[in-house]
């Protein structure tokens, strides 16, 4: 079986993420596990496309989403062009597979006035942690940063001379993102309140108040406490943040070209799903620029 050398593929020469070659390793075992219970297929290398489809009826009558079985099969999609290109088969079992229709979310970013509301009020304690928590979510907001890339910023990634920040984002790839003069203030009160500790992480810009490196987990219920009390908003995510940043950017004008930069996203189509939340604004300025708009009027 050719599984670990696929693992170790993505890992090295893709540059995956370990959180991404974990979940392609459960996904793997997963179908391994029922090539076994179902056909005593040890070996998935020599399964074809009806033993697939039989793992994805057994998926649907399971109740997975057709979201969560299209990723997996893309997992598998995966491993298979791998084995195609090391000749390890001749045929791709899932050449002629089309992933199973999925309903379009649209998840609305916060609102300006949500994250004023939540930024310029007193909302944060201004012991350590409150200084932390509001540091972090001041950063997911100017920079667009994701959530593992804020938890992995070095202590000499934050340039106070130069107002930028380094990033490291997928794949291991450097960015360096712009820090606007609120954020720099921001990211300083909290480097003061950091050196009071005891001690900590020196490698690490953020750490918990035990001196620890932070971890997912709070970060995410930080957002979602906080914005928890501005918003109704169902999804409250430090990846709504990350959208808040994008839609607010080309809200106001910006070149999308250039939000891709600052998100990170090697394909301008990974950008573009941004852009819904933009619509409206779009509209009002087609509507006010184009001779016929209704802010004109139709007098001649």
């Amino acid at each position: 079986m050719s599984i670990n050398r696929f693992l170790e593929y993505i890992s090295l020469e893709k540059k995956y993420s370990e959180n991404t070659r974990i979940a392609y390793q459960k996904n793997l075992e997963e179908f391994c596990s029922f090539c076994n219970d179902y056909y005593a297929i040890e070996d998935i290398d020599d399964v074809d496309y009806s033993h697939i489809r039989t793992w994805i009826i057994q998926l649907v009558e399971a109740k997975n989403s057709n979201r969560t079985i299209n990723r997996k099969i893309s997992v598998l999609r995966s491993y298979y062009k791998f084995l195609l290109k090391t000749g390890s088969i001749s045929t791709h079992p899932l050449k002629l597979h089309r992933p199973l229709k999925v309903s379009k979310k649209v998840n609305m970013p916060f609102s300006k006035a949500e994250i004023n509301r939540l930024l310029a009020g007193d909302l944060f304690p201004t012991d350590y942690v409150g200084t932390l928590q509001k540091c972090i979510i001041t950063l997911f907001y100017y920079t667009g940063i994701r959530r593992k890339e804020l938890i992995e910023i070095k202590t000499n990634a934050v340039d106070f001379e130069n107002n930028t920040l380094q990033v490291l984002g997928k794949r291991n790839k450097e960015r360096i993102v712009p820090l606007l003069p609120e954020a720099v203030s921001c990211l300083k009160e909290y480097r003061q309140h950091k050196n009071d500790l005891p001690h900590f992480d020196p490698h690490s810009f953020f750490c918990l108040a035990s001196g620890e490196k932070l971890h997912e987990g709070f970060v995410y219920q930080t957002v979602n406490h906080y914005f928890g009390l501005v918003s109704t908003k169902v999804k409250k995510s430090p990846h709504m943040l990350r959208h808040s940043f994008a839609t607010h950017l080309l809200d106001n004008g910006a070149d999308l070209n250039a939000v891709k930069e600052l998100l990170g996203h090697e394909s301008i189509a990974a950008t573009q799903i941004y852009t819904h939340s933009s619509l409206k604004k779009i509209q009002d300025t087609y509507d006010k620029a184009h001779p016929r708009g209704k802010s004109r009027g139709t007098t001649i």
